[in-house]
């Protein structure tokens, strides 16, 4: 199929539908299929066929967030922040910079960066089976993807705090309907023909991107550069190489984890390096 090994490529009527097909690893954005994603999103952008984007996924998952294991290399300590701040902030601008409607068609569980990226699109429509989680309190990681802003925007600060804080709330599709997360539910055998026709309709009556206001964007982009200095002082931090040591050892991913207890043990080693 056009595009890569990691992201399938269609388009039909105008709609140019972006498919995650890592399903053994739960479509987890590594650094290939987070290239691949990008690439797609330019692919479509400068492509005078394409007036709107569905981004969905194969399997269970829409996508289980980034896959540390595959996008961390180590390195100085200095390179390795600049490298995750790039990365990340990256990663959010290409979804705020896309120039398209987008429409996210999560078709199983969403984790992480998943969750957040889709809300920087112009809507979500999930399957019936889909949840939608943001364990970065669990984790010991800032929030990202705007989400410290925009959640609280789109359903409330209540809500937010659900999601991002302690609790660490993962409401189901219908939830997360109610919360004002996403904005449709359907079965997941009508997904993808639900998300086709509303990706026409949004073609066919003109429809604009929503981050269109160039204060707003502004704000967003900023608040995605600030945050993603936050989430490089956290992966570099002890509690959260601690909390991705024990949870990786619980998953049995034995050499990631060692990687992590390394990194968690020789910290204090290498910590004053950040500043010098």
């Amino acid at each position: 199929p056009p595009g890569g090994p990691h992201v399938h490529v269609s388009k039909r009527n105008g709609v140019t539908t972006l498919t995650m097909n890592r399903p053994e690893r739960f479509n987890g954005w590594t650094m290939e299929m987070m290239n691949e994603l990008k690439a797609g999103l330019v692919r479509a952008a400068a492509d005078d066929e394409t007036q709107a984007v569905v981004l969905t996924g194969t399997g269970r998952y829409y996508s289980a967030g980034v896959n540390l294991g595959g996008t961390l290399a180590i390195g100085h300590p200095k390179h390795m922040h600049a490298m995750i701040v790039s990365h990340n902030q990256g990663l959010f601008d290409a979804f705020l910079d896309f120039p398209k409607p987008i429409l996210v068609a999560a078709n199983g569980s969403a984790i992480g960066a998943a969750v957040t990226s889709a809300t920087l699109c112009d809507g979500i429509i999930a399957a019936e089976e889909a949840t939608f989680s943001t364990p970065f309190a669990a984790l010991s990681i800032c929030p990202e993807g705007c989400s410290s802003v925009h959640f609280p925007r789109i359903m409330g600060a209540a809500n937010a705090e659900r999601m991002l804080g302690a609790e660490g709330w993962k409401p189901t599709a219908a939830e997360a309907r109610e919360a004002g997360l996403i904005q449709w539910v359907v079965p997941a055998d009508d997904l993808a023909e639900e998300a086709q026709r509303i990706a026409e309709e949004w073609i066919a009556t003109g429809a604009t991107r929503r981050f269109r206001d160039p204060d707003e964007l502004d704000e967003l982009k900023a608040v995605n550069a600030r945050e993603s200095i936050g989430v490089a002082d956290s992966f570099l931090s002890a509690p959260f190489m601690q909390a991705q040591f024990k949870f990786l050892w619980g998953k049995k991913k034995r050499g990631p984890a060692m990687m992590f207890l390394g990194l968690w043990a020789s910290r204090p080693l290498w910590s004053p390096l950040l500043r010098s």
